[in-house]
């Protein structure tokens, strides 16, 4: 099975878990799907709080190639996946 392949079957697993995880781990999936999916920050920094945790979030894995960022997102997913699925 090829990365992208990987990838997109563990994210859609990730979409259907159970129970939601913490705050912080969340944030940490979300960075690295997009990361993956778009590369680096595209977007102005939104005003609303929430966004602005993502837009953090996502500008910390600037400059991490998106198929390094579908590894450590596939990696995360599975350490998180007994926990939450």
């Amino acid at each position: 099975m090829s990365l992208d392949e990987q990838f997109t079957k563990v994210s859609e697993a990730v979409r259907n878990w159970k129970k939601k995880p913490s705050d912080n781990e969340n944030l940490a999936l979300y960075s690295l799907f997009k990361q993956a999916t778009l590369g680096d920050v595209n977007i102005a920094e939104p005003s609303d709080l929430i966004s602005k945790a993502k837009f953090k979030a996502w500008t910390g894995r600037k400059g991490i190639s998106q198929d390094d960022a579908k590894t450590q997102y596939i990696e995360l997913a599975e350490k998180l996946q007994s926990k939450y699925a």
